[in-house]
């Protein structure tokens, strides 16, 4: 593993499902994020992701690409484009520095509408992984 390389997209369709149990499981009650009516009095078309559960989103896109040995050690996101349900969400990475066991990862993420979301992320990889620590 070196600077440069490109971890496989990874594309998430976006349901009202997803976008509510994200929101409850992540104890953000905002309505924006579980009823459409009231998402709709606030200027929003409907529900929309919370920022929580992106971020675990991008956790999971990295520990499914390093394994569930890897440790996440910073994960900085920043929103951009809202996502709404039946849009599809692809996230995509690039190793932006190694440094012995420690990556840094750059992410994106888009749908439909444009780029939902940018960040870094800092990991720790298991020793087995290749290019990983010996």
């Amino acid at each position: 593993m070196t600077a440069g390389d490109r971890l496989p997209p990874l594309e998430i369709g976006i349901t009202r499902t997803l976008i509510v149990a994200g929101a409850v499981a992540s104890r953000d009650y905002q309505d924006v994020h579980h009823d459409p009516e009231l998402a709709r009095d606030k200027g929003s078309p409907d529900v929309f992701m919370n920022i929580l559960t992106t971020n675990g989103l991008v956790g999971r896109y990295i520990t499914d690409h390093f394994g569930p040995s890897a440790v996440l050690r910073a994960v900085a996101i920043r929103l951009g484009a809202p996502n709404y349900p039946g849009d599809t969400m692809v996230l995509t990475g690039r190793v932006e520095d190694v440094d012995g066991a420690t990556v840094t990862v750059g992410v994106t993420g888009t749908n439909g509408i444009g780029r939902h979301v940018t960040g870094t992320v800092t990991l720790t990889v298991p020793s087995a992984f290749p290019g990983g620590a010996a």
